[in-house]
């Protein structure tokens, strides 16, 4: 798929890909959840951001849709994020499924937003979530010790 016919795919899709928990407010940083859209329980990634939309678009961007599977020497992806990239190829080598958003609170300051993340974090990996945020790695062997 070329970027730009991907571009036209996320454009149509975004509206029902990313999700707001009813009742939300409507400014705030979002704290929010990647999973499959065929099972939006299982969640993949915890994250937060001002603007969500624009969030989502730079995961997608990040995973480099519209190159082969076997990726070029010169691809160089950022530390840590591989796996969540992985995961988003995964998902759309599979009738060009993307990633399901869903923000599921607000936070007034980066730092409330910051716990909020940590937070959730904490929540899935204690349920034996698979995530894929640099984070989980870390916070995965401070929960096991406990």
């Amino acid at each position: 798929m070329s970027k730009a016919r991907l571009a036209h795919h996320i454009r149509q899709q975004k509206e029902w890909l990313i999700q707001e928990e009813p009742g939300l407010a409507t400014e705030g940083i979002a704290i929010y959840t990647l999973s499959d859209p065929r099972d939006v329980r299982a969640v993949r990634y915890v994250g937060q951001s001002r603007a969500p939309a624009r969030r989502f678009a730079q995961h997608i961007n990040a995973a480099r849709l519209w190159l082969p599977d076997e990726m070029p020497w010169w691809y160089k992806a950022p530390p840590g994020l591989r796996p969540l990239h992985e995961w988003i190829r995964q998902l759309h080598r599979d009738e060009h499924r993307l990633p399901a958003m869903l923000v599921i609170a607000r936070a007034a300051t980066l730092a409330e937003a910051r716990h909020a993340e940590r937070s959730l974090i904490h929540h899935y990996l204690n349920q034996r979530a698979d995530l894929l945020n640099v984070e989980s790695e870390i916070l995965g062997r401070q929960l096991a010790l406990i």
